[in-house]
């Protein structure tokens, strides 16, 4: 059973905060859940196939075809800088200590 301090810690994990009467509540409701996993976990699964998709279908993926698309010219339209083949973006030196 989870206790009031439970559940300030996984609200401080979860980077939640909660007003005072919200405390109560959460910590009804996660027991709740956590006394219903449980009863999951006292379930005879023996000889039950693990589920993966409710529905027996396969994944339907195209034809993985090379195909030839020339849209450099339209992709250099809406670029502010630019040469002629070129988007030009500014230089960004990096790396080393920031701090200074």
């Amino acid at each position: 059973m989870l206790t009031k301090e439970d559940v300030l810690k996984i609200a401080k994990l979860s980077k939640l905060e909660f007003q005072e009467d919200e405390i109560e509540k959460f910590q009804t409701d996660l027991n709740k859940i956590l006394e219903h996993m449980e009863i999951l976990n006292n379930v005879d699964t023996t000889g039950v196939e693990p589920l993966f998709n409710v529905l027996d279908l396969k994944d339907r993926l195209r034809k993985d075809e090379v195909q030839s698309v020339d849209i450099k010219k339209e992709l250099l339209k809406n670029a502010p800088n630019k040469d002629d083949d070129f988007i030009i973006v500014p230089k960004i030196v990096g790396g080393g200590n920031t701090d200074n």
